[in-house]
């Protein structure tokens, strides 16, 4: 289906249905967009925002060019603490809201692909409390394990809304979950 409607992957329905839900995109909107590749978030980020937003994608590997001037991407990894200085100096504001679906490059060892996920979703809050204006809002993909309920916490001393939520694109059985987070109270 994602092929038939000309996105990237089909983690674009993920997006579209945990916005549906949430309203987390706006016209206008900046959006940085952690783990990019290949585009699919990207695409529904530059749908929703229209032609007077703008969306950086940044992602370990080259991003296919989408066809529009108010797309830009960025080759960068996210756990480096330069870059969200090169992220600020890509954008021409502070951001509206970061959204996540950054993931591991996969082990089969539960507790490791778990650490991982959890250090990636740690680089994107820290990103989101560099590049967001105040009243900004996150949204990112985090593995649940044992370290969940603390990642969960610390945004929760950052933002006044936060919530779980699983979208039904989501495969069955996958340990993902997306937390939603609203309200960011600036620096």
């Amino acid at each position: 289906m994602a092929k038939q409607m000309k996105l990237r992957s089909r983690a674009a329905f993920k997006l579209q249905q945990l916005d549906r839900r949430y309203g987390l995109l706006r016209r206008g909107d900046i959006v940085v967009d952690l783990g990019a590749a290949p585009g699919g978030w990207l695409q529904v980020s530059r749908e929703r925002v229209g032609d007077g937003g703008f969306v950086l994608g940044i992602d370990l590997q080259p991003i296919v060019k989408l066809p529009y001037d108010n797309i830009a991407t960025l080759v960068s990894d996210i756990t480096d603490e330069a870059t969200p200085e090169l992220i600020r100096k890509k954008l021409p504001r502070a951001a509206d809201i970061v959204i996540s679906d950054a993931s591991p490059k996969i082990s089969g060892v539960w507790d490791v692909d778990h650490a991982r996920s959890i250090e990636l979703a740690r680089a994107a809050l820290a990103i989101a409390g560099a590049v967001l204006a105040p009243g900004g809002r996150l949204l990112v993909k985090v593995f649940q394990g044992d370290l969940f309920d603390d990642f969960v916490s610390d945004v929760k001393m950052k933002f006044s809304f936060v919530k779980v939520s699983k979208p039904a694109a989501s495969r069955k059985g996958s340990a993902e979950a997306y937390v939603i987070a609203k309200g960011f109270a600036s620096r």
